[in-house]
């Protein structure tokens, strides 16, 4: 299986990539108790920054940013992180689902996720990030996850998860939806597609 971790974070370290990290390794332990084998792809939007631009202006998505909309829309599964930049997701993160086809996540587990520095942005997951993958048509699990500042290190208490039991609670969650999806059947080279074309045709 194909797990691709898009992470918005802008600096270096960031706790945007760090809560990435830690959702991605939820999913792939609980995967793993399954007996299934998952590789890990991280998309560091920080990089395509110009690319995502690029392709605004000319409407082609240059190299970089092309493997990229590849991982994602071929993943099986897919967690998404961004920070919060006035109580929404960040420009950086917006833009390049912009980029992607409108239809290419349909029916894609998804894992949402944001960072922020008070947890009173924490409904950023409800009207901002959820609504956006509704729209993609992805299958969001039903806990997204958001970490603010003091959440880390937080064992949380008898009436609240904390930030680990989130991630873990959301990375079983995601890990499910992707053993529960249909596996999608390698796309036919021309020859195969021929061939099935003439094995079709009757002669009587």
């Amino acid at each position: 299986m194909k797990l691709t971790v898009v992470s918005a974070g802008l600096s270096t370290p960031s706790s945007t990539r760090l809560l990435a990290d830690r959702l991605a390794d939820a999913a792939r332990d609980e995967l793993a108790d399954q007996g299934h084998t998952v590789s890990i792809e991280i998309v560091e939007l920080r990089a395509l920054a110009a690319d995502i631009a690029h392709h605004f202006v000319t409407g082609f998505a240059p190299p970089r940013l092309a493997a990229a909309i590849d991982a994602v829309t071929g993943a099986d599964g897919l967690i998404a992180v961004t920070p919060v930049f006035t109580a929404s997701y960040s420009g950086l993160f917006k833009s390049f689902f912009d980029v992607i086809a409108p239809d290419a996540l349909t029916g894609q587990p998804a894992l949402v996720a944001a960072t922020g520095g008070t947890a009173r942005h924490s409904l950023v997951l409800e009207h901002a990030l959820r609504p956006l993958f509704a729209y993609l048509r992805a299958a969001v699990v039903p806990t997204a996850v958001y970490a603010a500042s003091e959440d880390w290190g937080s064992g949380g208490d008898e009436y609240t998860d904390g930030l680990p039991g989130r991630i873990r609670r959301a990375g079983g969650e995601l890990a499910a939806l992707m053993v529960a999806r249909p596996q999608r059947a390698e796309p036919e080279d021309d020859i195969t597609a021929l061939e099935r074309q003439l094995a079709d045709l009757r002669f009587d």
